[in-house]
């Protein structure tokens, strides 16, 4: 109306991981969370969501109290229309909630921590003592192609493959430390803790595979 224009867009995703990931990726823990689709928030004059497939993003420059009101009852219109689960994607559930920092999980889909044979990880961030810690779950849709990664992981790191061997503990260049597990087809990638925090990395991977 007259100068207040609130503009909304709708992007549909292939999938409710690929709308999470574009929505995570735009997101800060600072913001002002909404129960809207899986998941909202509100900042200077923006609101954006997601739900099934779809990412939602509403802007105003208009500093009115009734048009952000508006923008926040457009946005829920919006919702109310699109279809699918107002749900996070299931892959989250598995991350530990010990240390855990809210609303900083995302997902990388391609050339994880800078290698192209890993993609399609979620990832969360943690605060384990004096640490930054970053947990990364990769599932692969099958326990061969899991080796396959992980085979792949261990040769760009100087390491020698053990057939019985599902742990390991390596230098990866400006990643520094990475304990790497997997059972089946779900690989644990832990990055930001010390060789010798193995017992720290053993237990958060032991939560996550058990």
């Amino acid at each position: 109306k007259g100068k207040d224009i609130i503009k909304a867009e709708i992007y549909r995703h292939s999938s409710n991981t690929m709308a999470f990931g574009i929505y995570a990726s735009e997101r800060s823990p600072s913001y002002r969370f909404l129960n809207l689709g899986a998941q909202g928030y509100v900042v200077d004059g923006v609101v954006n969501f997601f739900k099934g497939n779809f990412y939602v993003k509403l802007r105003t420059y208009s500093e009115k109290q009734k048009t952000l009101q508006a923008q926040e009852a457009l946005a829920r219109r919006i919702e109310a229309m699109l279809q699918g689960p107002a749900e996070m994607p299931d892959m989250l559930s598995k991350f530990p909630d010990n240390g855990k920092k809210e609303n900083e999980e995302t997902f990388v889909n391609e050339s994880v921590l800078g290698h192209q044979f890993l993609n399609k990880a979620f990832k969360a961030n943690y605060r384990i003592g004096n640490d930054d810690v970053s947990i990364y779950l990769i599932r692969s849709g099958s326990a061969d192609e899991t080796l396959r990664v992980a085979k792949a992981y261990l040769s760009s790191a100087g390491i020698e493959f053990d057939i019985n061997e599902t742990r390991y503990v390596f230098s990866d260049g400006y990643n520094g430390n990475i304990f790497l597990a997997w059972s089946g087809d779900l690989m644990v990638i832990i990055s930001g803790l010390a060789k010798d925090q193995a017992d720290i990395a053993a237990t958060y991977t032991y939560d996550i595979l058990k």
